[in-house]
Parts: C-alpha cells; structure tokens; sequence
C-alpha cells in the first residue's frame, strides 16, 4: 500500500512539475520578441536609452528584449541584425551609428516581414519603406535653436568683437553630427562667425578633452566660443580649459570661453547651472515608450507615422534670453534649477 501511495504522489508531482514547465513554455511563447541594436554605452545619455528599451520592453509589459551592445561599430550592429532576422524575432529596434550602410540588412529585414523601428539616429537608404518608423529628435533644429541662442545673446549683451568658434563634433556621418554641423556652418556664414578649428571627438568625454587641448595648443587665445556636439564632449572641453588656464563662461569680451553643449544630461545640466555651460540644448533619450506604443499599435494592424518626432527643451543659467525663433516659430529659453536636475533621469 505505501508503496503504490508513493507511486501515485510521485506520479501526481511530475505532472505537476510537467504542467508547471508547460505553463513556463506557453507564457514565453505569448511573449512578443523584439531585438534592440544599440550603438554603444558611450555615454550617460546612451545608457538612459538603453534603460528607456529595457522599461518598455520587458515580460510585465509582454515582451522579450534581445539586447546587443554594437560597441561603436557598425559591424556589430550589422551582424546583430542578421543573427536577429535568422532567429526570427518579431520586431526589431535599431539606433544606427551612422546613416550609410544599411539597405542590404533592413531589405532582408523586409523581406523575412521582420518591421524595423529606428530610433535617436536616422539611415540613408534608397528605399524608406525597408524600415517601418523612425523616432529620433530633430538634430539639424537642435542646432539651429543653439545658433538661434548664441545670436540673440550676444545682441543682448552688445558684443561687437570676433566670434571665434571651435567646434567639436560628434561621430562623423551619424544623424546628430550631421544636423547639428550643418546649422552651426550654415549659421556661421550668415551671421560671419570664425570657426577656427572643427574636430571628430566621437560623443566621447576624453576625446573631447584630447579635442580640445589640442584646439587650444593651435588657437590659443583665439577661441572664444566653443560648440560641443554633446555633453560629454563639453565636459572634456571644460576640462581642457580650465587646465589651459582659462576660464569656462559667458564673458567673452573679457576672455572667457563660451561652451555651447547638447543633451541636457544630469552632469551638462550642473554645469549650466554652474555657468560653464551657456545653453544646453535637450535631446530626448525616452524613445522606449514611444517605440513601444509604435509596436503595439502595429500588433493591432494600424497603421503607424513614419516619423516621429520627441518634444524637447533648451537650458541656460544666464537669464539675458528667453526666447528664441526659428523659421518663424517660437521656443521657449528654460532656467536651469536643482529641481530641473533632481527630475533627471540621465
């Protein structure tokens, strides 16, 4: 008798063990999987991205994130895509180091019915439709809203010397270097600003450093106005100046050296408020939710924009310029506080 009631329990428990492992199977198959090609972990603002997709995307919100960290080469994003597309997930995210060479993997993507959401940086291909949405900011704006800033203070404040610009950049051919490169030039030539010196430093805060020391060992007292392609590359500058023996500032006509940045991260936001950064333009890193929102929608057969663009902000510490206009709309200038920078999550 104990003998078949052992058996009867040891039989009663495997079933239960088999219906729990069937249980497990079955809700990792309900699961949606998306695959996310990220550029990199470069940065603050790259790593709120990266946390922005893994809140948005994971089993609680019915998903299952494949991550992989490209490591800043695009053959790493290249590889990740095609290994995404052989193991057949159901969606793929990719933010693109740079625009050039994607129509290859984002047609075989099309091709396997794969949809591709990009998000913070754009592609340069001949055929849109290889991919489904992009999110991302409007980094030739961004721009143009910094140059915007950088005028109307100096005619706030009557300055009627050189403008001497050293400009940082970011990586070469990757959406945010271009746009941001683009309106500085084009601003440059229109209103005869000098850019003395225009560097790659990669998004990157000790190349940033390295930039700029090396800016100051050919222009010297030259530079006046320095334009940072993001808050890491400012805050390297920063460094840099302050090692040279300057100061970081808004005091030009008196030898200080203007840095310009963008992102509007934690640390760029305290030095703004510190007023070693004049203006901090945002770029918005939140895309998770957004990118979710894009493919819950295309699970339900709607149809979704094909871009979409992220509501961001302008900082400064310096109270001399409220407001700004481009193409004859108006932004709002913000002061920087601690509470702005408490509500940080980058």
């Amino acid at each position: 008798m104990i003998a078949i009631m052992l058996a009867l329990c040891t039989g009663l428990a495997f079933c239960a063990c088999g219906a729990k492992e069937k249980e497990v199977v079955e809700k990792e198959t309900a699961l949606t999987t998306v695959g996310f090609s990220q550029i990199g972990a470069e940065s603050d603002w790259r790593l709120a991205s990266t946390s922005s997709m893994q809140a948005s995307f994971n089993a609680t919100m019915g998903y299952r994130l494949v991550y992989d960290d490209g490591q800043q080469k695009q053959e790493n994003q290249l590889k990740a895509m095609r290994e995404f597309i052989d193991s057949e997930v159901d969606y793929i995210v990719l933010d693109p180091i740079t625009e050039l060479g994607w129509d290859a993997t984002l047609m075989e993507a099309k091709e396997a019915g794969i949809p591709v959401i990009l998000v913070d940086r754009q592609v340069s291909v001949e055929d849109d439709s290889v991919y489904t949405a992009w999110v991302g900011s409007d980094f030739l704006l961004e721009g143009q809203r910094a140059c915007a800033w950088l005028e109307a203070y100096l005619s706030s404040i009557s300055y009627e010397g050189e403008v001497n610009i050293a400009h940082i950049q970011g990586t070469t051919g990757s959406s945010a270097q271009i746009g941001r490169s683009d309106a500085l030039e084009e601003a440059a030539e229109q209103m005869g600003w000098n850019i003395v010196a225009q560097e790659d430093a990669d998004f990157v805060q000790a190349k940033g450093r390295e930039v700029m020391e090396s800016m100051l060992e050919e222009c010297g007292d030259l530079i006046n106005v320095v334009y940072c392609e993001n808050d890491s590359e400012a805050l390297g500058a920063i460094e840099a100046i302050e090692n040279y023996g300057k100061t970081p500032g808004s005091n030009i006509a008196e030898g200080e050296i203007m840095v310009i940045s963008f992102d509007a991260t934690e640390d760029g936001l305290r030095q703004t408020l510190a007023g070693k950064i004049a203006l901090d333009t945002e770029c918005n890193p939140n895309y998770g939710t957004v990118a979710e929102k894009l493919i819950s929608s295309l699970k339900k057969g709607e149809i979704v924009p094909h871009e979409y663009y992220m509501e961001e902000s302008q900082f400064s510490g310096l109270s001399e310029v409220n407001t700004i206009t481009v193409d004859g709309k108006t932004y709002d200038v913000t002061m920087v506080t601690d509470a702005i920078i408490a509500g940080r999550n980058y």
